[in-house]
């Protein structure tokens, strides 16, 4: 496997350019054992930073990430927010289906979208009624992803 060390020192890096770098790198290397320091950098001061972590926390597609995805799922840039619903979608773990049923009402339309698009990709039917309840919302693209996804719950079952 390969030698993730100085992809790790990357990350603390003063440069956010060599931060976001190796987030990058540390996603694209397979090696679990950078999941424990992308998780420490999802605390980074630089948006770019905690979604580039976040994404290669979903690149790696384990399970023991979830919960600082999760947590991701309140950050106050919209940006990260929507890189934890992707890298959630990556994982296709259930444990996040109610976290994600609260981005449904999320004020961002691009939040309840992805929000919506997973849920109908992990197929859990908690999500039906918080799904139905978007077919009033303001905006066509969220009407139609929380459709889709309904559709996607129903076939599951």
């Amino acid at each position: 496997m390969m030698d993730i060390s100085h992809l790790i020192t990357g990350l603390r890096s003063s440069a956010v350019k060599k931060r976001r770098a190796a987030a990058t790198l540390l996603g694209k290397s397979g090696n679990l054992s950078a999941i424990a320091p992308l998780i420490e950098a999802l605390s980074d001061i630089h948006p770019g930073v905690r979604s580039d972590s976040i994404l290669a926390l979903g690149r790696l597609r384990d399970s023991s990430a979830v919960p600082g995805l999760i947590a991701s799922l309140k950050d106050p840039n919209p940006s990260v927010r929507a890189a934890a619903i992707a890298a959630i979608g990556m994982i296709k773990d259930r444990e996040a289906v109610d976290p994600l049923i609260r981005c449904l009402t999320d004020r961002e339309l691009i939040i309840r979208i992805g929000a919506a698009e997973v849920l109908g990709k992990l197929g859990d039917r908690r999500a039906t009624g918080p799904l139905k309840d978007l077919e009033h919302d303001l905006f066509s693209e969220v009407r139609e992803a929380a459709e889709v996804a309904l559709m996607k719950i129903q076939a599951k079952t």
